[in-house]
């Protein structure tokens, strides 16, 4: 609890409009949330502008407003050039600060977010540190688990959950950091003592534009990670070194740099990797000293995922004698190259490649091991970045024996014109256009012959399709267990 002109101290330039100095014990951005004694956030938004619902905040209890414009309503009001950045300051400041209380470790890429997350919090668990982590899948920690909208939440959610975390004793943090987030600004006032760059390929076009603004926006999360050199506050960046962006990450930080990689020269470097279909070894060189890996994790993107999550947990101070012991326990994570267990004498694999790259990396990590045939189901979300479709397509076509395209999320574009786009990328006639994603998957299963390897990309631990305005439930895995039951 705080009052309004003392909390608002911390902001460098407003205009403080009223006489009036309520005492806050609330801060929110969704009026339906507000309860008494609120300050209220009016964030503009893409859909939606929070100056349009102050009323109705004001009506639930706030007492205060942070704006972009002044409005009819005599309550304060705080005017700023940017609510958003104002959020992250003040919801940051009014939690106490709460992430500089906490080990956060920030991992940011294209793909391989969600699994390097989550062997680091694996690591750093069975290292008996209490752990939290934000991402895709949710929000987690001290026994519970919280949905999330976005990959990264908005800051003020962040600091409130952040706040709630130093209150259980929780220790560090492992966290999904997306390229909207960082240009967005929801990580303002994050406090990040780690940041890990997993690597870069196309992705989010249709929001960034270009590739050399989305690598822009990822970098951002090492530019802000400090340059003050602190010895009592650790900051590292964790580097991809084969990435071929590489070099431009490493000019936007002044932190020490730790670089893993398999191809280059690095400070944790994989030798010798040999691919299995049920895991991966490698030779971990690192400090001199070299470690055998033995990976229940299949693939040459799995091993990648290890190096960036082994180089963060060392840096946090974990012995590699540790890191080594959790690695290879791990099973694998929920819709990461998920196999769905079955007596049946074809395979089925279900994946998050939703990229270019990642559909690449699993189909060849497949080719690695099939002894029979390859098909992919495959589909494109809609509302999206239409650049990729062809190319998503034409990975597939090239890399797969037979291609079903299939809708992924249309959102509000009619499914078939996505398919079109995605066919366009297909050269031959070894495919099958399949609108609905349940009969694709009933359809590729019921006709697998044996030995085939059938992939299911593009959604994995989703449990959801969102078709025009409308969110229906729907399950890859689950839709697969079943076909896979009634073919036997």
């Amino acid at each position: 609890m705080t009052d309004l002109k003392t909390l608002t101290e911390v902001l460098p330039s407003f205009e403080y409009i009223g006489t009036k100095n309520p005492e806050i014990t609330h801060v929110e951005m969704d009026s339906r949330l507000v309860k008494k004694n609120s300050l209220f956030f009016c964030v503009p938004g893409f859909t939606v502008d929070g100056h349009d619902f102050a009323e109705h905040a004001i009506q639930k209890g706030a007492v205060a407003l942070v704006v972009e414009k002044e409005l009819t309503i005599d309550v304060p009001m705080i005017k700023v050039r940017d609510v958003k950045r104002a959020m992250a300051i003040l919801s940051a400041h009014f939690y106490g600060l709460p992430s500089s209380k906490l080990h956060m470790i920030g991992v940011t890429g294209t793909n391989g977010k969600t699994t390097t997350t989550h062997i680091i919090e694996k690591i750093l668990s069975d290292f008996k540190m209490e752990t939290g982590i934000i991402g895709t899948m949710y929000m987690k920690y001290k026994g519970k688990e919280i949905s999330v909208k976005n990959t990264t939440p908005e800051s003020l959610v962040l600091q409130k959950e952040f706040a709630e975390m130093v209150k259980e004793n929780v220790e560090a943090v492992t966290m999904e950091v997306s390229s909207h987030a960082l240009e967005l600004g929801r990580v303002h006032g994050t406090d990040f003592n780690i940041g890990v760059f997993t690597n870069l390929s196309q992705d989010h076009l249709d929001y960034h534009g270009t590739m050399e603004k989305y690598g822009q926006a990822k970098g951002l999360l090492f530019a802000q990670l400090g340059s003050n050199f602190d010895k009592s506050v650790k900051k590292i960046a964790v580097l991809n070194v084969d990435d071929k962006h590489f070099n431009t990450l490493e000019t936007m930080t002044a932190v020490p740099i730790i670089t893993y990689g398999i191809e280059e020269q690095a400070d944790f470097r994989a030798k010798d990797v040999k691919i299995r279909e049920d895991g991966t070894n490698f030779t971990l060189e690192v400090a001199g000293e070299e470690y055998l890996f033995k990976l229940y994790l299949t693939g040459l993107f799995s091993v990648y995922n290890v190096l960036a999550a082994a180089a963060a947990a060392y840096a946090s101070g974990v012995p590699i004698s540790s890191i080594k012991t959790s690695v290879e326990a791990i099973k694998g994570v929920s819709g990461r190259f998920e196999r769905i267990e079955g007596d049946t004498p074809y395979h089925v694999i279900v994946d998050y490649a939703h990229t270019p790259d990642s559909l690449k990396n699993v189909l060849e990590t497949i080719k690695g091991f099939a002894k029979g045939k390859i098909s992919v189901i495959i589909g494109c979300g809609g509302d999206r970045d239409r650049s990729k479709r062809p190319l998503m397509a034409s990975i597939a076509d090239e890399l797969a024996d037979f291609v079903y395209l299939t809708s992924d999320n249309p959102r509000s574009e009619e499914p078939l014109s996505i398919l079109y786009d995605m066919k366009q990328g297909i050269k031959g006639d070894r495919y099958k256009i399949i609108e609905d994603r349940k009969t694709a998957i009933i359809t590729a299963i019921n006709q697998a012959s044996q030995d085939e390897v059938i992939l299911i990309a593009g959604k994995g631990h989703e449990t959801y399709q969102i078709i025009g305005d409308q969110t229906f439930t729907f399950d890859d895995r689950e839709i697969a267990r079943e076909a896979m039951r009634e073919r036997i």
